[in-house]
């Protein structure tokens, strides 16, 4: 063969595998929606991977879990262990729906124990499309890289109006004050984003905030839903969360 025909050769090997792949993308979009199109209302949970179940942000997030478990709202994680383990485990402990989005990276080989509703996941904006997809609310405890990946990526999404707004808490004052001073007193005074947007950041210390803002935002949304649309099954459970946390509706 000559040059250009083995080069032809390769080429379509290369559009073969990329034909591929959109299939197999296609197909965990298919797996993740239908799995998950009774799933509802979710809080999900970030965190590091890498924190044991000595560390206080791990208790924190069982505990946060647990407490809204126990009020009707299912639990959404990563799958892995650390705070994503803490908050399956409370989850469950509390009889929600304990969710697992699990992927197979380096550091998160095994998923934790603790999920009754779990899969897994090869590409990472697929899994992040489910992560998003089914929450009423992001929870976001002291974390890396693909922690701070999911936070920025939510801001984004609701900055440029490509998601609906939604609570995205910051759990730790010690952690995350630092950089939401950075947002106020760099990113601000440079004008790369506006006073506005720091508005859909929350910064909670305890369990107890958390579960107060999130049910002041639920009891907005059902509000919003019931004015929009009527009866749906999303509004009769946010109605049983509601009545289970003491809020008047």
């Amino acid at each position: 063969m000559n040059s250009k025909e083995l080069r032809l050769i390769e080429e379509l090997k290369i559009r073969q595998g990329d034909t591929w792949r959109v299939l197999k993308i296609m197909s965990e979009f298919v797996e993740g929606f239908d799995a998950l199109s009774s799933v509802g209302p979710a809080i999900t949970f970030f965190g590091s991977s890498r924190l044991t179940e000595e560390d206080h942000y791990y208790r924190m997030a069982y505990r946060t879990a647990f407490i809204l478990g126990s009020l009707g709202f299912h639990i959404v994680t990563g799958g892995g262990p650390g705070i994503m383990e803490a908050a399956n485990r409370g989850g469950k402990d509390a009889g929600a729906l304990s969710v697992g989005l699990n992927i197979q990276i380096p550091t998160e080989q095994v998923p934790n124990p603790y999920q009754n509703l779990s899969l897994n996941f090869n590409y990472f904006f697929v899994r992040k499309v489910m992560l998003l997809r089914y929450s009423t609310a992001y929870l976001i405890f002291p974390g890396g890289f693909g922690t701070l990946d999911e936070l920025f990526e939510a801001l984004t999404l609701i900055q440029t109006n490509k998601s609906p707004p939604f609570p995205i808490i910051l759990f730790g004052y010690d952690y995350w004050s630092k950089l939401v001073d950075f947002m106020r007193e760099t990113m601000i005074s440079y004008r790369t984003i506006s006073d506005s947007d720091l508005n859909l950041i929350s910064l909670c210390n305890t369990p107890e905030e958390v579960v107060e803002l999130v049910l002041d935002e639920m009891k907005r949304l059902y509000d919003r839903l019931k004015e929009e649309e009527g009866y749906s099954q999303m509004l009769s459970r946010l109605e049983v969360i509601l009545n289970r946390g003491g809020v008047m509706i």
